[in-house]
């Protein structure tokens, strides 16, 4: 039973893996013949645009993109020379400094975020076949159990 169990687990993982990375090459390449922009610079401005003064540590940035210092480094100076962000040196940290959205970044953003929206949903709904997508909700599922008993476990104990 538990064999079956893990095949279909396993299964499972597969096809949301394989999906997910079709979709993310896709979008990619629409949001690319769009605005010009990498996925990771989408997710750059994304990210400074909903930050308090639309600014952010790189160590702060760094970890919300999963990035590792050089790779974000590399990224920021790209985006800099593009005139889509600035670096800043941090007040609060003299050794630090921050990634801050420009006007020019803003705009940026503004223009792409229709496209990447309307491009996610087709893709979404056009390029992932049936058993891909009941594969992914019982995915889903799984996980949203899981993660409502993780909530009614801490909230118990903080009771």
């Amino acid at each position: 039973m538990t064999e079956s169990l893990d095949d279909e687990r396993m299964a499972c993982w597969r096809a949301y893996i394989e999906a997910s990375q079709r979709l993310f090459t896709q979008l990619e390449d629409d949001l690319r013949a769009d605005s010009e922009l990498s996925f990771a610079d989408y997710h750059v401005l994304v990210l400074l645009s909903e930050a308090p003064g639309q600014r952010l540590r790189m160590g702060e940035l760094a970890g919300r993109l999963v990035f590792s210092p050089s790779r974000l480094t590399y990224q920021i100076s790209s985006m800099q020379k593009r005139g889509l962000v600035a670096r800043e040196s941090c007040p609060a940290d003299r050794r630090g400094s921050e990634a801050v959205l420009t006007a020019t970044g803003l705009l940026t953003l503004r223009e792409a975020a229709p496209h990447h929206l309307r491009s996610a949903r087709t893709h979404l709904m056009d390029d992932l076949d049936d058993a891909e997508i009941a594969c992914l909700n019982r995915v889903f599922d799984r996980l949203g159990r899981r993660l409502r008993a993780d909530c009614d476990a801490s909230s118990t104990l903080s009771e």
